[in-house]
């Protein structure tokens, strides 16, 4: 019975059992199969690789094995030896070595340089990482945005031979593929990107539109250079060492003939239309045919079209293969879309998850009251969220002109849907509604009131809500010019007599952050003298400084300070600025700053890669601490009474005490990094612009950046820079000052003091103590 009712009770469990018994078995039979069959595989590859097999193998094999087993090494520095930075490069493409997919070669000549090469830079110039323009004619002048290489030799199979030269030379180690084209040769950039996409690089292969020479066998073929043909890298490598030989032992007319016999006589490689499954595909097109009217496979599949006798034509052909390729850009859209909402229906949360439009992200959802996004009210005139701080400002710009697109996207969407039956005409702009969904683009919100007009001809005003989406595209890197960290970076400290008792304490930050680090940074102390001060007679006020100058000198050998003497009435920024730029080469790199600021490695080196010469100037947002009279220390969590922390700097470390709390103060500006070059350019046309008086009167009331931003054309960043942190300090606001500048002083002081919630309960505080 007992038996009975516990055979039962396992009945459940036994098919458990058997299973894990019987893969426990399997397993140690095949751990002792492999544990027999191991070794002499081993062996055997070790005594192929280092010649014959004999006894001792075994035993170095063993030794080997020892002697790879990992060990920590710690890390020393010798103090007597000089630091050497470790510079590395800027991007992680360049450590491991690879190559940019497709570089474009177009062959132009004197009188087709300006009309067919523009027009081929203006259509396709855009979908690839480098496009170049190789001609004959000697010192010709390059249109604007065109790289152009010059031969100075107009013979084909010399222009040629030192077109494929020069991309052996200087980007034989860049680029996977090399395209060469003709300029009267219209390409689908997109097309021939995906073919070379799919194509493997580790073959020699010569992929055009295959043509037979003169009297030669079939498989003698070059490619037409008309319709452009694809060079591998390893055939170019290859190609390289014959150049010489075939330009002097080969005579042609032609330089796609030259190329193709170059290459059958002496690697035996020959032009082919397909490879890997890939078909070259290319169109003739005859002559005074409209591309508009062609709608052949061949020509609607093709990847280059030849030939193209004008520029004009060159834009139509490609506005026609625009159009295609948005076509079908469509039709896929829409296929998605079906799909997605086939799908929808077997999730668990079923239509209800479907999202719109399908196939975008879904709306973001905030999880607190602070990260909820606004939507900012418009109307056809008028904004309501303006920049600074205005309740209500003109709508002009590039913010009209979006109001404008969305307003005409949305009527034509309309009249898309409800054509033929309904016609709509908009009669005005109800209430307008756009915010930014990081997740998924600009969202619209239209209130417009619509003239509705039937097929018979009545027509009556209805008031609608539309919903439109601007959807994020494809993010793209920005083209910058290429900087690095080891750039110098000269530091100017101006000085005025009232700050030269914080100036120690910025040599000794300066000492320690820079000096002792050994970066690669110089400083320049600006000492401002009044009218009165420092004469003969009078005690020197910067006496402190110039005697810490000198320990820092003699504490750091190698290491020189400078200091320039200005007397000034009413200094301003730019005339100090002036009086430095005067004294230091043209490349020299700026990095303005204060005496309350602190910069260290990391601002140095933010402040080398944001300032590029001749494209940009970096002004940092510096967090500045509260007054510690009104903001005290944090509270450890869970004391009575803390609330919530008040806004530090970032990276703020808390095993160095609670940080006092503060703010980005976005008012200050007068810590700044730019060349000098860029500012003296930016200097000459403020002159050249504001002459006599009014020059004077305009460097009164202007900074560095208004410099850089009402007469530069570069590019001018602000961002919040977390290392920059100063300590409380009220800003000495001169009444000499431009009103736009003294506001913006008065305005950092202020809100420098503490923040809503401290101000609040200084307040507080206040009146209790005076109730009382």
């Amino acid at each position: 019975m007992r038996l009975s009712s516990l055979l039962a009770l396992l009945r459940p469990a036994l098919p458990l059992i058997l299973g894990l018994s019987l893969g426990c078995s399997l397993s140690l039979l095949r751990v002792s199969w492999i544990q027999g069959e191991g070794e002499d595989p081993c062996v055997e590859a070790v005594g192929e690789r280092g010649g014959p097999q004999n006894p001792d193998s075994r035993a170095r094999l063993d030794q080997s094995d020892e002697d790879f087993k990992p060990r920590i090494v710690p890390y020393y520095r010798d103090p007597n030896k000089p630091y050497k930075k470790v510079l590395r490069t800027r991007y992680i493409q360049t450590e491991l070595g690879s190559r940019e997919r497709l570089l474009v070669a177009v062959l132009t000549s004197r009188a087709t340089l300006s009309t067919l090469a523009v027009a081929v830079n203006r259509t396709v110039a855009h979908h690839f990482p480098r496009l170049l323009y190789f001609t004959g004619q000697r010192g010709a002048r390059a249109p604007a945005g065109m790289q152009v290489v010059s031969h100075g030799d107009e013979r084909p199979a010399w222009l040629m031979s030192e077109t494929l030269r020069h991309l052996h030379t200087h980007f034989g180690a860049d680029y996977d593929w090399f395209f060469i084209m003709q300029d009267d040769t219209y390409v689908q950039a997109p097309r021939l990107a995906a073919l070379a996409g799919h194509l493997s690089i580790n073959q020699d292969l010569y992929l055009g539109r295959a043509e037979e020479f003169i009297g030669a066998g079939e498989q003698a073929r070059y490619c037409h250079g008309g319709f452009g043909y694809l060079l591998s890298r390893s055939l170019l490598l290859r190609l390289r060492p014959h150049l010489d030989g075939c330009r002097g032992d080969i005579l042609s007319a032609r330089p796609d003939e030259w190329l193709g016999r170059c290459l059958i006589d002496s690697l035996g490689v020959g032009c082919v239309s397909q490879h890997q499954g890939q078909q070259y595909r290319s169109f003739e097109l005859a002559k005074n045919r409209d591309p508009e009217k062609e709608g052949s496979s061949a020509f609607l599949s093709a990847f280059a079209v030849h030939p193209v006798s004008e520029g004009t034509l060159m834009y139509r052909l490609h506005k026609r293969f625009s159009a295609l390729e948005l076509e079908r850009a469509y039709s896929e859209i829409e296929q998605l879309q079906a799909q997605i909402r086939n799908l929808t229906v077997l999730t668990p949360e079923g239509e209800a998850g479907l999202s719109w439009p399908v196939g975008l992200p879904a709306p973001f959802i905030p999880h607190s009251r602070f990260e909820v996004l606004g939507w900012d009210y418009f109307t056809e005139q008028h904004t309501f969220s303006c920049a600074d701080g205005a309740p209500k400002c003109p709508l002009q710009g590039a913010s009209r002109a979006d109001v404008g697109d969305a307003l005409e996207t949305a009527l034509e969407q309309l009249n898309r849907r409800y054509q033929p039956r309904l016609r709509f005409q908009k009669q005005r702009l109800l209430n307008g509604y756009r915010r930014f969904d990081p997740a998924r683009g600009m969202e619209y919100t239209l209130d417009l009131l619509l003239e509705c007009v039937t097929q018979r001809g009545h027509r009556r005003a209805l008031a609608r809500r539309v919903s439109l989406l601007r959807p994020l595209s494809r993010v793209e890197i920005l083209p910058m010019p290429y900087v690095t960290e080891a750039t110098r970076v000269q530091l100017v400290l101006p000085l005025l007599v009232a700050e030269a008792a914080a100036a120690p304490a910025f040599l000794e930050a300066f000492a320690a952050n820079v000096l002792e680090p050994r970066e690669h940074a110089l400083l320049t102390l600006l000492l401002v003298y009044g009218p009165r001060e420092g004469g003969r007679g009078a005690p020197d006020p910067f006496l402190g400084v110039k005697a810490a100058a000198a320990e820092l000198e003699r504490r750091y050998p190698g290491t020189s300070l400078a200091w320039l003497a200005v007397r000034a009435e009413a200094p301003s920024q730019v005339r100090l600025m002036d009086v430095v730029s005067k004294k230091h080469p043209v490349d020299t790199l700026f990095f303005l700053t204060t005496v309350w600021t602190r910069p260290g490695p990391e601002v140095l080196n933010r402040c080398r890669m944001n300032a590029i010469s001749g494209w940009q100037a970096f002004f940092p947002v510096h967090f500045q601490e509260f007054n510690p009279a009104l903001s005290p220390h944090r509270s450890p969590p869970g004391a009575p009474g803390a609330g919530p922390d008040p806004p530090s700097p970032p990276g703020a470390d808390p095993s160095r005490g609670a940080p006092i709390a503060g703010r980005f103060d976005r008012q200050a500006s007068a810590e700044g990094c730019f060349y000098n070059a860029d500012y003296l350019a930016a200097r000459a046309r403020l002159a050249g612009e504001l002459a006599g008086q009014e020059e004077e009167e305009a460097l009164e009331g202007l900074e560095v950046m208004d410099v850089f931003l009402r007469f530069s054309g570069l590019h001018l960043f602000r961002a919040v820079e977390p290392g920059l942190v100063q300590k409380f300090s009220l800003r000495d606001c001169s009444p000499r000052l431009s009103e736009e500048l003294y506001h913006r002083c008065r305005l950092s002081n202020l809100e420098g003091l503490g923040g809503r919630a401290q101000l609040a309960m200084a307040l507080f505080e206040q009146e209790q103590a005076n109730s009382t």
